[in-house]
């Protein structure tokens, strides 16, 4: 039998191992390593390098759910860079304004930006080089500009009606000339340079000690001149949204002074030989662990590798437990979520035996110890979507507006996996603040996020929206443990789709034996049979989207048992990036790999 094909080889090593989505980033994070910095100095500067690697993925503004395996500690950490929503922010302040969900674009829907002060407690706790080294990849690439992938090209042209006479910083910022830049052209960032210049002098003035001067640049994020701008620009300058009308933000310098990154305890299952850690239910991070739950009692093996009978498994229990994400997650700072139930063995049993022959065409969430489910009423919420206007948001990253054509742009956000020679283990991903979705704020150089569309509007449930509440991220890095070792890091960008992947690639290292490049290269596919994250929130029941590499009898077959199949490109499906290491008896090989799809990711190592 031939081995799986592969587009390249598994990066192998054993002095450091990183892997991205962007060639640059994995660059950044190994050039850490060569300085001798550990995992979690690589995993700063790298994922503060994709802010302006990739613009249109994530930001300054943005979040972050970071997962860290610290060797000397012997200890799994996870880091919420996840911000809340302002104070300002009611389910009263919106029901006012006659809507139905938080705008997908604009400024009413920014939650404060997390990434800055997440990447900094890492940096501060974890790591061991100087601020000024980590901050000089991202200060060096906005200063003499980053090479344009065909997407962030794409999404620019998509908005640039849009930056031209709405949003004039953003239009300033990414149409030098008042073009679109061209595809040899080296994208500059002038104001984020300048905002990184400032924070780290105001870092630096603080004295030589390095703790000090990582509190003090985080002072000057939240407590000092970023803070004040962001909160003068959403008192006084009102910004188009999805409504169609200009609206001021909520966001203020008080919001952003109350919040700080915080740790949390990693949420483990163990599946086939292996226990998976994950984000809370303030992440959907969970629907992975309720996925292989309902896995558990199928011989995937006996099935074969993407059969028909292994594809519809796989989509039916993804199915289950997005329904349940749907019903029951949220910040678990505000309600009970009933992660002991959902992840029960009686619980999945009872799950698991809906799982049939045919396709299910309905939302199906379960009641974990007889409490009853409730979803969103996604159809009366489309009321909110105006027809008329050309500001419609639409996806992951929500774009203000619809390119032309048949009105479909797909993006995603961001991830970076690090190993370092020393056992430490890092995995990230950064997302929001993305630039089609919000305006640059003057002199800052970088847009806030819209991670607040994922709250609901109606009271009482799970992912209502609060003030000083966390909306339930669809952020979902990844990590797992083999012999109460750590053994791998992953994750990808995919919005709603990240942990539908992310349990393909597990599958298939741990039930057919593929090593990480070959799992990442194998045919994938997504469902949208759940209530989308991003406005406008519409599901789209029954539906199956597979890469056009997908033999046509399994297809047909899939087709016969009631999938409402959609045939991609050969090569659409996906982000993935992962990284392992071998137990030290092994040697303590470092193995990585990351995703072709795109021509951007790549895994880099020695």
């Amino acid at each position: 039998m031939n081995p799986p094909f592969t587009t390249r080889p598994e990066m192998r090593g054993s002095f450091g191992v990183a892997a991205s989505t962007h060639w640059i980033a994995s660059a950044v994070a190994m050039r850490m390593l060569e300085l001798g910095g550990n995992a979690f100095d690589g995993a700063v500067a790298g994922g503060l390098a994709l802010q302006v690697l990739e613009p249109h993925l994530c930001g300054p503004g943005g979040e972050v759910p970071i997962l860290l395996w610290n060797e000397a500690a012997s200890e799994c950490k996870v880091i919420c860079g996840q911000g809340v929503a302002p104070q300002a922010a009611t389910i009263a302040h919106f029901r006012a304004m006659g809507l139905h969900m938080v705008p997908g674009t604009g400024l009413l829907s920014a939650t404060v930006p997390g990434a800055f002060d997440a990447w900094m407690l890492l940096l501060r706790d974890h790591g061991s080089l100087p601020l000024r080294t980590v901050l000089e990849p991202v200060i060096g690439y906005a200063t003499r500009g980053v090479p344009l992938v065909p997407r962030i090209r794409q999404a620019i042209a998509a908005v640039k009606d849009l930056f031209l006479a709405e949003w004039p910083a953003s239009a300033a910022t990414y149409l030098p000339g008042g073009a679109v830049p061209g595809a040899n052209h080296l994208l500059v960032n002038a104001g984020i340079a300048a905002t990184y210049t400032r924070v780290l002098a105001e870092a630096e003035a603080a004295g030589s000690d390095r703790v000090r001067q990582i509190d003090a640049a985080r002072n000057a994020w939240y407590r000092g001149f970023v803070a004040e701008a962001i909160g003068a620009y959403c008192r006084s300058t009102p910004s188009i949204d999805t409504t169609g009308e200009r609206h001021r933000g909520l966001l203020d310098a008080d919001d952003l002074a109350r919040w700080q990154a915080a740790y949390d305890a990693p949420l483990l299952y163990a599946y086939a030989g292996v226990e998976v850690a994950k984000c809370g239910a303030w992440s959907q991070g969970p629907v992975l662990h309720q996925q292989l739950a309902l896995l558990a009692g199928f011989d995937l093996a006996r099935m074969g590798h993407n059969s028909a009978a292994f594809v519809h498994t796989l989509v039916e229990a993804s199915k289950l437990a997005m329904a349940d994400r749907d019903a029951w997650y949220g910040d678990p700072d505000f309600q009970d979520v009933p992660l002991a139930d959902l992840l029960s063995t009686d619980y999945a049993r009872e799950r698991r035996a809906l799982i049939g022959e045919a396709s299910s065409t309905t939302l199906r969430a379960g009641a974990p110890g007889g409490r009853q489910p409730r979803l969103i009423d996604w159809e009366s919420a489309q009321a909110d979507v105006r027809r008329d206007r050309f500001f419609h948001g639409l996806g992951e990253p929500t774009f203000a507006e619809l390119p032309a054509g048949n009105g479909v742009l797909n993006g995603d956000t961001c991830h970076i996996d690090v190993i370092d020679r020393f056992g430490n283990m890092v995995s990230a991903t950064p997302s929001g603040g993305w630039l089609s979705s919000s305006p640059v704020i003057p002199g800052l150089g970088f847009a806030l996020n819209t991670r607040g569309q994922m709250f609901t509007l109606e009271a009482g449930h799970p992912a209502a929206l609060a003030p000083g509440k966390r909306p339930r991220t669809s952020l979902s890095p990844g990590m797992a443990f083999r012999d109460g070792l750590p053994w791998a890091v992953f994750g990808t960008p995919g919005g709603d789709n990240q942990d539908q992947w992310q349990v393909q690639l597990l599958v298939r290292l741990l039930h057919f034996g593929m090593n990480l490049q070959e799992a990442i290269d194998a045919p994938a596919w997504h469902s949208s049979h759940l209530i989308a994250s991003f406005w406008p929130r519409r599901p789209q029941l029954n539906s199956l989207t597979l890469e056009g590499r997908f033999d046509a009898q399994v297809i047909a077959e899939l087709r016969e048992r009631g999938h409402a199949v959609t045939v991609g490109e050969p090569w659409s499906e996906g982000r993935l990036s992962a990284a392992s290491r071998e137990p030290a008896g092994a040697g303590r090989l470092l193995r990585a790999a990351a995703n072709p799809r795109g021509m951007q990711g790549y895994a880099i190592g020695r």
